[in-house]
């Protein structure tokens, strides 16, 4: 299950209410922006991008600290990707999902010999639980906040949801809700509070599974494009360096097919390496 999308989908539904929350003001205008930028995509999976009258709010969940891309430089990355594409400022924040020790949890720049670029980091683990308790769009980070008595916490948490009134927000609150205490809390403890049957009538719910299938059957296409690639590639050029079958092995599913139909145009490793560098300076 993706925690991380989770916390999308409900900034991408709520989007007002995240804005007040991150940037402590109240947007006259909000608009959910793509997370597709230039010069190469973005995973969209844990990210959300919302523009207000004059500035940008780039949310980014993570429920771990380690990325093959560390997380300060890709904030510099979007940093400068959004300011060149939309020219307006950007508030980033790193949303921290689940309590950790790692000092990337609580490094707020990147810094190297000549740049410094600063982004805000939130822990859920040192918030106050009211403000989300409050709000049902905020509600379902509210098991993650600070707490001395989980089970107070998940009673809290619990009314908050009953109190909703229509029935589809309240099942979809409750869904979110749920999958989220799963990052802190024992499932018997969890269900104890939130019922089940309602956590599965949700539409997020439904929605989150469905993705969750089509991400696998995505992997599964991916891996037999892989192994048919490198097939070809055995085929075509025998042997060949391990740093290369590391290159193409990063491929998406698109660029292993794109290799594969230009190995008929290539006649050595020579022209493979070429390939290769364009297709990673694009």
């Amino acid at each position: 299950m993706s925690y991380d999308n989770v916390c999308k989908i409900l900034a991408e539904k709520y989007p007002t209410d995240f804005a007040r929350w991150l940037l402590a003001v109240e947007p006259r205008s909000i608009e959910v922006l793509k997370t597709e930028l230039s010069l190469e995509p973005i995973r969209a999976d844990s990210l959300t991008f919302l523009q207000t009258e004059n500035r940008i709010l780039h949310i980014e969940f993570q429920t771990i600290t380690r990325s093959k891309t560390p997380i300060s430089f890709r904030m510099l990355d979007y940093s400068v990707r959004l300011i060149r594409q939309y020219k307006v400022p950007v508030t980033q924040v790193v949303i921290f999902l689940q309590q950790t020790n790692d000092e990337i949890a609580f490094t707020e720049q990147y810094r190297s010999e000549t740049t410094t670029h600063r982004y805000r980091v939130l822990r859920m683990w040192e918030q106050d639980s009211v403000q989300f308790l409050n709000n049902p769009a905020l509600l379902p980070l509210a098991p993650l906040t600070q707490t001395n008595s989980p089970q107070a916490l998940l009673s809290q948490v619990a009314q908050s949801v009953a109190r909703i009134s229509d029935r589809e927000t309240r099942q979809n609150i409750a869904a979110c809700t749920e999958i989220l205490a799963g990052l802190k809390f024992e499932k018997n403890l969890i269900r104890q509070f939130l019922s089940e049957d309602i956590m599965q009538e949700s539409v997020i719910y439904q929605d989150i599974l469905q993705k969750g299938e089509q991400k696998g059957e995505q992997k599964g296409e991916q891996k037999e494009a892989l192994r048919f690639c490198l097939s070809l590639l055995d085929e075509r050029f025998g042997e060949i360096d391990s740093s290369i079958v590391e290159r193409v092995q990063v491929f998406k599913k698109e660029q292993l097919e794109a290799l594969g139909r230009a190995l008929f145009r290539m006649s050595s490793i020579a022209d493979l390496v070429t390939w290769l560098d364009e297709q990673e300076s694009n």
